[in-house]
């Protein structure tokens, strides 16, 4: 039978047409790299988590990301953001993770969805909502059936937004690569063979959403087929993945490290991060994650804990305010061009590695095309080497590596800086504070409002589920007219011991003292004289959570708050152990309750002037908004420690407890440089707190905080934060 031409025509280009679109819109990979629209790729990914920052600056953090010569955006998924209340979500203003993956594809780059749903990120109780810790039965991330259905449904209903949107690549849109669990590797191995069931679980459960991209596990030695295990650390070159065939990914390389709230800040040197990134790729690498790219702020009771600060600013190549941070963002830049411009040797050819010395390397990418890139190394951490390569001289600084495209001319050395650095200035605004406003915290309203009476102590979030840092526990201490000590003027010693992480002691409504823990141990306790007198004496404690765990096996089991002993010493009769008294219990702040940090609060009414350093005390002024668009922030060195409020919007906690430990700087010691170099002790962990411009107005904005300890609000400065470089 005779068929037109002009059909046979028409049905090949249909065919064609269905065919090159089904090319488009495909991931897959194989031993060398991921495969987008049928071509392999090297991909640069930097994470910037979009609640850490506001919709307003997403725009120009991607751009600089693109500009800085990253591919693809990363960004976890924190559940308990989007998931507060069972089936209750919430995708608006900063929470809109729809909204933020629009952005990065109209800007052309990719984007790495980590739905995790566990996230770490030194964010609050791991991403995970405080109500799922109340789950009948629940255990968490291991083979629990309560767990694992609660995980699949918020996972499904990720996975379908995101198809609700076409966002995958096999739809058309930007996501390649999708993150089931988190680093979930030592968890795996602490619970067994229940670990090693739950891990397969969420593998299946991840592929039977069939979103047409691959997923990948972190840290996940033994992920099963066809998913991808990779790497996070500060080095992956020893990094193999579990099966020859998958690609060498690292989705964490960490450009600094977070700070907690008495601890130094962390700096990496640029040169040791290109050396590292450099590294991987010439071992074979093809995907690089920078963790973080833009760290951000943990606003308001988001950082994890305990102590974790409320900057994440993480020393990314884009600070927590939006600046570009060198040379760190300039030198990677130019790494990844001199790396691109090798692509096409380093995707089709494997490396013949030549010694050159005795820390000297030469690894060479040669491709049946002619193609031919060489990646010189020095692995001494001090010195300098002269080496010949293909009968051509070269000089390698002390750990480093230069990057010949062909195999002739050094067009990069991840040593040899040729970007200027950043001149960082806080300056001081003329912003004026006016008509200060102050508040003290009602202590006598701890036994009205109290929620009911029990014997001995109880656990904290399980009465708060973690509303609020703060709960009150109190009692009463009935003391005879008799007592020698009110005799001889002396006073009984009262010891608290605490699970963490502050507490404040209050007797008869004055504040006695108080307790702190740290990173190290979140333990803290109390233990000194305290004012009683002849009748019924009030104890009240304040109990202050500063951030829930995020990390570790079962962390949904650590306790918190005043758990005991309290023993009262020094009475005629010896001692009296409180613990097992009648105790009272108050969750939050009367001015929380009050929602004193609205600007609709009308309980402003009854202001009053109170004396500096007063413990407990709430404070409020207006200002006008500085000139210009600069970033800007508060100083809020002259405070001790609670939170701060600005138009209703919470920064975030404050704290000016100063940073101790080993701040040695760097020192170059052993094989491998430090990772990290450590500064500022002495001086506090967190100076300055990040103010987002899209949050104020041109006058009269509210800045509203509690303060626990005592300050001087006078000394509270708005500052620009401004860069240049140099």
């Amino acid at each position: 039978m005779e068929v037109n031409s002009s059909i046979i025509n028409l049905l090949i280009l249909f065919f064609s047409l269905i065919s090159l679109q089904h090319i488009e819109c495909s991931v897959t990979y194989d031993r060398k790299a991921l495969i987008i629209n049928g071509d392999r790729k090297i991909l640069f990914s930097g994470s910037i988590h979009y609640p850490r920052s506001t919709p307003q600056m997403w725009g120009g953090l991607i751009q600089k990301a693109k500009e800085g010569g990253l591919d693809v955006i990363d960004t976890y998924v924190f559940w308990n953001l989007h998931e507060p209340s069972p089936g209750n979500y919430n995708f608006e203003g900063r929470n809109d993770l729809v909204g933020f993956i629009k952005l990065v594809h109209q800007a052309g780059l990719f984007v790495h969805l980590r739905i995790g749903p566990y996230v770490c990120a030194e964010w609050n109780f791991g991403g995970f909502p405080v109500w799922l810790k109340y789950v009948p039965g629940i255990s968490f991330r291991t083979d629990n059936q309560p767990f694992k259905m609660e995980m699949q449904k918020f996972t499904q209903k990720i996975v379908d937004m995101m198809k609700e949107e076409n966002l995958f690549e096999s739809q058309g849109g930007p996501i390649i690569l999708s993150q089931i669990e988190n680093e979930y590797e030592p968890e795996d191995r602490i619970f067994g063979a229940a670990g090693h069931a739950y891990m397969t679980w969420a593998a299946n459960m991840a592929l039977s959403m069939k979103t047409g991209v691959p997923w990948v596990m972190c840290k996940q030695f033994d992920a099963p087929d066809p998913l991808i295990n990779t790497c996070n650390g500060f080095y992956c070159d020893y990094f193999t993945p579990n099966k020859p065939y998958k690609p060498t990914m690292w989705t964490e390389a960490w450009t600094g490290w977070f700070t907690d709230f008495g601890g130094p800040n962390h700096q990496r040197p640029v040169e040791d991060l290109a050396f590292a990134v450099a590294r991987f790729i010439q071992k074979g690498g093809s995907f690089i994650n920078y963790y973080m790219y833009h760290g951000g702020t943990n606003f308001g009771r988001s950082a994890g804990g305990p102590f974790i600060t409320t900057s994440y600013d993480y020393d990314a190549p884009i600070d927590e305010y939006g600046l570009i941070r060198q040379p760190k963002y300039g030198h990677l830049k130019n790494l990844h061009t001199a790396i691109k411009s090798c692509q096409k040797a380093l995707l089709s050819a494997d490396p013949t590695v030549t010694p050159l010395g005795s820390y000297e390397q030469a690894h060479v990418f040669s491709s049946d095309s002619g193609d031919c890139a060489a990646f010189l190394s020095n692995f001494h951490p001090k010195a300098t080497a002269k080496v010949t390569f293909k009968n051509m001289h070269y000089t390698l600084p002390p750990w480093s590596i230069s990057i010949l495209p062909d195999c002739k001319n050094v067009v990069f050395n991840t040593a040899q800086v040729e970007v200027g650095t950043s001149q960082v200035q806080m300056l001081p605004t003329s912003t004026k504070f006016e008509s200060w406003e102050s508040l003290s915290e009602d202590i006598a309203s701890v036994d009205d409002d109290k929620i009911g009476t029990v014997s001995g102590l109880l656990e904290q979030i399980n009465i708060t589920r973690d509303v609020t840092d703060y709960l009150w526990y109190s009692t009463g201490v009935h003391i005879n007219s008799s007592e020698s000590f009110l005799q001889k003027g002396t006073y009984p010693t009262l010891t608290v011991k605490s699970a963490g992480h502050a507490m404040h002691v209050f007797i008869n409504g004055q504040l006695t003292g108080s307790g702190y823990g740290s990173w190290e141990s979140r333990r803290c306790s109390f233990e000194g004289q305290v004012k009683l007198h002849a009748g019924r004496n009030r104890i009240s404690l304040l109990s202050v959570a500063v951030g829930l765990p995020y990390n570790g096996p079962r962390f949904e089991t650590f306790n918190t708050g005043i758990l005991g002993p309290v023993v009262l010493s020094g009475l005629d009769h010896g001692q009296s152990d409180l613990t097992w008294h009648r105790w009272s219990y108050k969750i939050g702040l009367k001015g929380e309750e009050m929602d004193l940090g609205s600007p609709n609060s009308a309980e402003w009414m009854q202001k009053s002037t109170i004396p500096l350093q007063q413990p407990l005390s709430w404070h409020r002024a207006y200002f006008d908004a500085p000139e210009g668009n600069d970033p800007v922030g508060l100083d809020m060195s002259s405070m001790g420690k609670g939170q701060v409020w600005i138009n209703g919007n919470s920064i975030g906690r404050y704290w000016s407890v100063s940073a101790n430990g080993n701040c040695n700087g760097c020192n170059y010691n052993g094989t491998y440089r430090p990772a990290t170099c450590q500064f500022g002790c002495g001086q506090p962990t967190q100076k300055w707190y990040h103010v987002p411009r899209s949050w104020l107005k041109p006058t009269k904005n509210l800045l509203v905080l509690f303060e626990e300890i005592g300050g001087d609000t006078s000394k509270i400065y708005l500052v620009k934060r401004l860069a240049t470089t140099i």
